[in-house]
């Protein structure tokens, strides 16, 4: 995260609060150290944003420094923490990271009200599986963003084996199983693959969506909707 990014961070995450925000938390929010909070704190102040308090207490902004509160409903605000909780079990650390930075934000400007009934929310989500803790839904979509051409060695249902370059499309989760949208150059087709059945490398080369080969051609390919994606 840019240095930019976390310090915006940490003043949204103090406005509207009552009580002092913890250092602790803050840092286990952000992925940081204890002392990097510390040193971005103090070069806050230094710079004139009205935080007060100190290490080992907590930290407030000053009253009078806040803007309003978001207009969300109490269902919709649950709707977005059980999303957030659900981004952070399986979908990878950078989009995991993200919810927490959106949800860190939202926090900061509710009333306490509504912060406290999304505390509440007792709709959980279970601990990680294999491909986000692995680190596979990072590396593959940041090859669909890039637009890489992978290497794959693949094994199938049957335990059968092939090598193929794909060009990847699309991420989509089922339940328990990742599935990875792509056009197989081998087949000259739309395939899908299961993450956990498959190694894959970089090629070095990227490739260009057209009508016939990108996403809405998938979807088309797949019988699925734009709109249900969305």
């Amino acid at each position: 995260m840019r240095r930019a990014d976390r310090l915006f961070l940490i003043i949204h995450a103090l406005q509207g609060r009552r009580t002092a925000l913890p250092a602790r938390r803050l840092a286990d929010t952000l992925g940081v150290s204890l002392r990097t909070v510390y040193r971005d704190v103090s070069d806050l102040q230094t710079s004139g944003v009205a935080i007060e308090g100190e290490a080992g207490v907590g930290y407030l902004l000053r009253k009078g420094s806040d803007i309003p509160p978001l207009m969300f409903t109490a269902e919709e605000l649950e709707a977005l923490v059980v999303g957030t909780r659900f981004v952070r079990a399986f979908a990878g650390e950078k989009l995991a990271m993200g919810a927490q930075a959106a949800m860190l934000k939202i926090d900061a400007v509710l009333p306490v009200e509504l912060r406290e009934r999304a505390a509440r929310s007792r709709v959980f989500v279970p601990q990680r599986w294999y491909e986000a803790r692995s680190g596979v839904v990072d590396a593959l979509h940041e090859a669909i963003g890039a637009r890489r051409v992978l290497k794959v060695e693949y094994r199938d249902a049957s335990d059968a084996t092939s090598t193929r370059e794909i060009e990847p499309l699309c991420l989509a989760c089922w339940g328990r199983v990742w599935t990875l949208g792509a056009w197989c150059r081998m087949r000259q087709g739309f395939r899908n693959f299961r993450p956990d059945r498959m190694q894959f490398i970089a090629t070095g080369e990227t490739f260009v969506e057209t009508s016939e080969r990108g996403l809405e051609a998938y979807l088309a390919h797949a019988g699925v909707p734009r709109q249900m994606v969305e």
